[in-house]
């Protein structure tokens, strides 16, 4: 089965979130997570998008690689 290639304004529209570059820039700024907090468990997320989150990393769902990405985002240290 072939995997879809997903970009990061897709996965921010995915969990419903503004998808521009810039809006990607600001809640990427606004949202920096210590080490000990796992993606999934932040606290500005709905219940829907954790679960998203969750669930796609858990399975390795195609959506693996793009929230990889924006979980080195958020983990800048």
């Amino acid at each position: 089965m072939e995997q879809s290639h997903h970009i990061f304004s897709d996965l921010f529209a995915q969990l419903g979130l503004p998808n521009s570059d810039d809006a990607i820039r600001q809640f990427c700024a606004e949202h920096s997570l210590d080490d000990h907090i796992r993606l999934p468990d932040a606290e500005f997320w709905t219940p829907a998008q954790a679960q998203f989150l969750r669930d796609s990393w858990r399975q390795d769902a195609d959506w693996a690689e793009v929230i990889d990405q924006l979980n080195a985002s958020l983990h800048r240290t």
